[in-house]
């Protein structure tokens, strides 16, 4: 497994506080001295990816992995000498998604396209700040069909207050067919724009209740259309769940490459820190570190955790509550949970 983390972005969302780039930034550094710095790190580790690949998947994340020129992406993966991959994906924002474009990302091997399109509300995604409108994004959605990407997956956000238009996205959605969808709820990050806004009181979050029944419709709707809900925020048609993400919730070991990415050998933790000239950090899991993680990362999934991991007084009152179910030797939260299974799982670590 492998993720490669692209820091570029041609423009900040609103509610965005990861680490990016704007392409012209940076003490003189630009997409080619990226390239140089990841083709120099994954050479490096080639041994540690090699140890990775019993799940052979190869995702590019970022920032805006679309807008890397097509001469540094190429040369980036022709550097990963792993492929074909079981799966590639490759995010893209539909503004960038161009016939050309995906014809040179279907001929390096990309097989699964993860489209950030967030709503089908133009007015909120003006206040999202993202580049595209609805109808780009259904126009990037028909160009990738028509190019013979038949695994995409679209993005959502739910909980932004002052915007009604959340059922018809997601029946929108929901009429595109996409194999996946991932639905976020909108949460004010450290360092993003909305953070200010929320500071200067210019903006309130969401009501729980409000973010409750968004998500509640959510779950109903995709249920509806034969979506599998294997995840708190990922549903899929049957046989197209994220082979990579499924592997991280299973803690299955990947190696993170670029600026901010973060790696796991299964008790190691790596991460490189965010800059265009990055170094690498990391630290050493302890075995009660290792089982927390296992229970969240675990019940966030509809397969949930082994019962002995969690078994114990607060386990028996949650299952008597229905806030967990007992299959067998396993325990997961039911769907009617998901939306309050952070707190769930805080009660059982």
């Amino acid at each position: 497994m492998i993720y490669l983390h692209v820091p570029f972005c041609r423009s900040f969302c609103t509610y965005c506080g990861f680490y990016s780039e704007l392409p012209d930034k940076g003490c003189g550094q630009g997409f080619e001295a990226y390239g140089d710095a990841v083709c120099q790190e994954a050479a490096s580790r080639r041994d540690k990816i090699a140890s990775t690949l019993s799940v052979n998947t190869l995702y590019i994340g970022g920032g805006t992995p679309s807008v890397l020129p097509p001469s540094v992406l190429s040369r980036i993966v022709e550097a990963l000498p792993y492929g074909p991959y079981e799966e590639f994906t490759l995010e893209a924002n539909p503004d960038d998604v161009t016939a050309s474009a995906l014809s040179l990302w279907k001929s390096l091997g990309v097989n699964r396209l993860s489209m950030g399109v967030q709503s089908f509300d133009d007015s909120l995604l003006r206040w999202m700040n993202r580049r595209h409108d609805a109808a780009g994004a259904l126009r990037a959605f028909s160009l990738a069909r028509e190019a013979g990407f038949g695994n995409i997956s679209i993005d959502l956000i739910f909980g932004v207050d002052g915007f009604p238009s959340w059922e018809e996205s997601v029946r929108r959605a929901v009429s595109l067919r996409p194999e996946h969808i991932s639905a976020y709820q909108l949460s004010v990050e450290d360092g993003s724009a909305l953070s200010d806004m929320v500071a200067a009181g210019r903006y309130s979050e969401a009501p729980e209740e409000l973010c409750r029944a968004q998500y509640d419709m959510l779950c109903r709707l995709l249920g509806e259309a034969g979506y599998v809900h294997y995840e708190v925020s990922n549903f899929a048609l049957p046989g197209y769940e994220a082979v990579h993400n499924s592997a991280y919730w299973r803690r299955v070991p990947y190696v993170g490459l670029g600026p901010a990415a973060h790696s796991f050998d299964g008790k190691r933790r790596r991460w490189n820190t965010a800059s265009l000239t990055y170094t690498s950090e990391d630290e050493v899991l302890t075995p009660e570190d290792i089982r927390v993680e296992t229970i969240m990362l675990g019940l966030r999934t509809a397969r949930g955790v082994d019962y002995g991991l969690v078994a114990g007084e607060a386990c028996d009152r949650l299952l008597a509550e229905g806030a967990l179910v007992r299959c067998g030797g396993t325990v997961r939260i039911p769907e009617d949970r998901f939306f309050v299974s952070d707190d769930i799982i805080r009660q059982l670590i």
